[in-house]
């Protein structure tokens, strides 16, 4: 961050210094989304725990509502928000997740709602992008041509610099084909990579345990529904999205006692989902989802309209308090008014 930007942002951590802001955030709340947690002896390189621990500290000591996603969720329905309202999540259900960051969220009695893909937890699979990820970093080769959504595409690279932008750009293009086509494509790419694929996440891809789950449920992390096996769910056929909805939140009503009947759409960008994924998740009898874009919620837009309360944004959890402040505070929504921009 640029000193003079951090400098001013900084001056947000002080007491009282949102007070301006204060109406700005009436009835308002701000969801933070996270996903992997810094575990050195594993290689992996997420949000740091002695920065969430600063987070969570600050937010404590300067008074914000911090409330469960269930709760928050009642609240808009009901009108009856807290201002500035902070709400914590997180996606997927890799192991650091409760081996991490959930005793952090316990130590500060901060609920978190963290949103499982099911057939991770079953052992049945290993998330496709972390299958690409591997098979890059495992290639025995510095080039590959690789067939995906009917293209010839073409990788080569000289630097870890370059090999990670061919394989953000093959991650990307995945998102964008059927979801079988996906998971072909991804196998092509190992073969050209002489890569051959582990049937079980190894350990910097493992998922928590069921087990792992219902002992993180005594502190204070809860868990949602996020599929089966994490497709984009606008590239998934119409069973297939379904059955993604539905199964995963059957598997977490049959091995958790309390999962919160709220869904969450994997990458949640427009376009990603749509009223197809909406009227699933009703008919499963889910009360809302959440999604992958950036904004805030309050009752009035989750009133608004019956598809509101599936349609309930994020922002990401930022690495830096001052950025955090920022959006806990309303400084972003001041800065999203002024643009024209605000929701």
């Amino acid at each position: 961050m640029v000193p003079l930007r951090h400098a001013l942002l900084s001056t947000l951590l002080l007491p009282g210094a949102d007070l301006p802001l204060r109406p700005l955030m009436r009835s308002r709340a701000t969801i933070f989304m996270l996903h992997r947690f810094t575990d050195p002896e594993l290689g992996i390189e997420g949000t740091d725990p002695a920065a969430l621990r600063r987070a969570l500290a600050w937010l404590r000591k300067a008074n914000y509502p911090l409330l469960s996603l269930n709760e928050l969720f009642l609240r808009l329905a009901s009108g009856t928000v807290p201002d500035r309202t902070v709400a914590f999540t997180i996606d997927d259900g890799y192991l650091d997740q409760a081996t991490v960051a959930a005793p952090i969220f316990a130590e500060f009695d901060v609920p978190v709602t963290t949103f499982l893909t099911s057939g991770y937890l079953d052992r049945t699979l290993w998330f496709w992008w972390d299958r690409i990820e591997y098979a890059f970093e495992h290639a025995t080769r510095a080039a590959a041509e690789v067939e995906l959504g009917g293209e010839r595409l073409r990788y080569a690279w000289t630097t870890p610099q370059e090999r990670r932008r061919a394989q953000g750009e093959f991650t990307e293009r995945c998102k964008r084909v059927p979801d079988a086509e996906k998971h072909e494509g991804i196998g092509r790419l190992a073969a050209a990579l002489e890569v051959e694929l582990p049937q079980l996440a190894p350990a910097r891809y493992a998922p928590m345990s069921w087990d792992d789950a219902r002992r993180v449920e005594q502190g204070t992390m809860t868990f949602g529904p996020h599929t089966v096996t994490h497709p984009i769910m606008a590239r998934a056929t119409d069973p297939q999205a379904t059955h993604e909805i539905t199964e995963s939140w059957r598997r977490l009503q049959q091995e958790l006692p309390r999962p919160d009947p709220i869904f969450c759409y994997p990458n949640g960008q427009p376009g990603d989902f749509g009223p197809r994924e909406i009227a699933a998740c009703r008919a499963a009898g889910l009360v809302g989802a959440v999604v992958g874009s950036a904004g805030y919620v309050d009752p009035g837009f989750f009133q608004q309209a019956p598809e509101n309360p599936f349609l309930v944004r994020r922002f990401s959890m930022p690495d830096q308090l001052p950025v955090l402040a920022q959006y806990a505070s309303g400084l972003e929504r001041f800065k999203d008014l002024v643009r024209g921009t605000a929701g």
